[in-house]
């Protein structure tokens, strides 16, 4: 199953999708592949496999993505390899994923994968406050705020739509929803295999 997590950045996908797989037995993540820097506490292949453009366009050429995306300037791409691999191993992933990357998913996977989506909303204020507590520059901040009408005008993508106010709280919210999605799935497998 793929579970999938978009909001504007600074929604705090990456700090849930941490304490899903903290918390939940066979929850993993997917790391993307991204044509952006490394910034300092990140580590290749935990947050992303940080490649260079000329590598990453390589890719595309060969078809090795099942959806990417130019976001801020930089490539990021779901590897078809590594994905078809977890899921085999009947492994629930959590990945953050912006909007456009979920609509491609939800096009090339839907028939094949049981995809949960969940947008997390947070109020521009709020959003604001945690880009700025985060360490981005103001560009990158106005750059951000810039995109919270768009990301939200594809919330009819989402299964799920959740307001991120209360940490503990919105990890129990998503903790649930995976493991009834789950439910769900392995009750189709079993019908099916009758």
């Amino acid at each position: 199953m793929l579970v999938i997590l978009s909001g504007v950045s600074g929604a705090g996908k990456d700090t849930i999708k941490k304490e899903l797989m903290k918390r939940m037995d066979n929850v993993i993540t997917l790391p993307s592949f991204t044509s952006r820097q490394i910034r300092q506490g990140e580590t290749e292949g935990v947050q992303y496999h940080f490649i260079s453009k000329e590598e990453f366009e390589e890719k595309i050429k060969k078809g090795d993505f099942y959806e990417y995306d130019v976001h801020h300037g930089n490539y990021y791409g779901t590897s078809r390899e590594l994905m078809n691999e977890k899921l085999s191993q009947g492994k629930i992933i959590v990945k953050d994923i912006e909007v456009n990357g979920t609509e491609n998913l939800l096009k090339l996977l839907k028939n094949d994968t049981r995809i949960v989506t969940i947008f997390l909303k947070v109020e521009k204020e709020e959003l604001k406050r945690r880009l700025i507590e985060r360490g981005d520059n103001i560009q990158d901040i106005e750059v951000r705020l810039g995109r919270l009408d768009y990301e939200e005008s594809k919330i009819n993508l989402y299964d799920y739509v959740l307001k991120n106010d209360e940490f503990e709280k919105i990890v129990q919210i998503i903790m649930t929803i995976i493991e009834n999605e789950k439910r769900i799935e392995d009750s189709l497998k079993e019908g099916a295999l009758k």
